[in-house]
């Protein structure tokens, strides 16, 4: 049975990639035709377990990967608490804080704004680091108004460091140990701990933010299209952030409130959780560095391997920086050009030379002995910079699942 209609069938209600679309919104993988014949890859991700069920939804299964656009219905989500439900007549944008003109805009009002597209490829930051999540990733063209002109809209005022961004969704959050809180003039529940001190009980709202400067980067949206279409739901209708070349979770769903303000914002989602934790060694010390996920790490991993007529051939993407080229390796053979296939186009380095977008790579493999292989792929930054092997310091430090970009390895059976 096809692992697609397995996943289908399970709780996760996980679904792959579509094939080609007539929408023209989706671009066929290169070289496919009918008669390829996909060999199934033998580590198959974990089941996800119940409590990541309701969080993470339609990852990609990497095997059914064939369009270059991610079909809006096949896209992964994430969703940290609740999903909204706005109503587009209710709903309003506003921009406070450190500005010269505060406002409350409609959706109208923003569409009325210049409007503009990125196809930018979406990953989240937990992406291969857990057994159970390799396909929380896919690429869209998102369109909107350019964040930068709303910011420039409303005047920055002096002082203002900081830009965030405030998501509808909310959700119950616990903060433990904090003695000599009261409760008294405060929201939330107030409970002791087993060790004497006492745990805060709060409702907090999905917020994320980035600095002013990172803010007013051109490419930066406030998105209400996707392939073209509305928003959907799952996506952040009525409008999200889209931030190209950053992790998933910076780019705010459901967006209500942009705050601007003259100090380091430290909310769950960038203090407490999304916090990359990596162990190092100084002066003959261990020492614990904690650092935001923030932005895109240069990332391949290889698709799928397809048998056509008796020859063999490797297909996979790469992305997180402008690609300048991608490597293969076969079990611990020496390590071998891929041809990289550009979008409509586009030069080394991706559309305008930013590479916000995945590349599609493939690699003639021709007929390989029987048996089980090891397939290993690897991208090369524009400029020369390598994705790092999987037992880098970079990669292997770190104590949290976040960040993993490195060298992804697959095996498969040739019969």
């Amino acid at each position: 049975m096809p692992r697609r209609t397995i996943l289908k069938g399970g709780a996760a209600g996980v679904a792959g990639m579509s094939v080609l679309h007539a929408s023209g919104a989706a671009h066929a993988f290169p070289g496919g035709r009918e008669d390829d014949q996909v060999v199934p890859w033998l580590d198959q991700p974990a089941d996800i377990p119940p409590p990541a069920q309701n969080i993470l939804g339609h990852p990609l299964v990497w095997e059914d990967l064939d369009s270059w656009r991610t079909p809006n219905d096949e896209f992964f989500t994430v969703k940290h608490y609740n999903q909204p439900q706005l109503s587009p007549t209710d709903w309003r944008l506003g921009v406070d804080g450190l500005v010269a003109d505060p406002q409350s805009l409609a959706l109208a009002d923003l569409r009325r704004l210049p409007r503009t597209s990125v196809d930018f490829t979406l990953e989240c930051s937990g992406n291969h680091g857990l057994p159970f999540l390799i396909g929380g990733i896919g690429n869209a063209r998102w369109g909107g108004t350019p964040l930068r002109r709303l910011l420039r809209q409303v005047g920055l005022r002096a002082g203002a460091t900081e830009v965030v961004f405030w998501g509808a969704d909310r959700g119950q959050v616990t903060i433990r140990d904090n003695p000599g809180v009261t409760g008294g003039g405060r929201t939330g529940t107030v409970e002791a701990d087993a060790g004497g001190g006492q745990d805060l009980t709060i409702t907090e709202q999905f917020a994320r933010s980035m600095s002013v400067d990172d803010a007013m980067s051109p490419h930066n949206l406030l998105c209400y299209e996707m392939n073209g279409q509305p928003l959907p739901p799952e996506h952040g209708y009525p409008l999200r952030l889209i931030a190209p070349g950053w992790y998933g979770v910076a780019n705010v769903k459901w967006l209500t409130r942009i705050q601007v303000i003259d100090r380091r914002f430290e909310g769950r989602f960038m203090a407490r959780d999304y916090v990359t934790i990596r162990e190092t060694r100084h002066a003959g010390d261990t020492v614990w560095t904690f650092t935001s996920v923030a932005k895109d790490r240069l990332k391949s991993a290889p698709a799928k391997v397809v048998r056509r007529g008796g020859l063999h051939r490797v297909v996979g993407a790469a992305w997180g920086a402008p690609i300048g080229r991608v490597e293969v390796q076969v079990d611990d053979g020496p390590w071998r050009a891929a041809k990289v296939h550009r979008h409509r186009g586009e030069r080394a380095g991706g559309q305008d030379g930013h590479g916000f977008a995945w590349n599609f790579w493939t690699w003639q493999w021709g007929t390989p002995t029987r048996g089980e292989h090891t397939v290993r792929s690897r991208a090369f930054a524009v400029g020369g910079r390598m994705q790092p092997a999987a037992d880098d310091p970079s990669v292997a430090n770190r104590r949290t699942y976040w960040e993993n970009n490195g060298q992804i390895a697959r095996r498969v059976l040739i019969a």
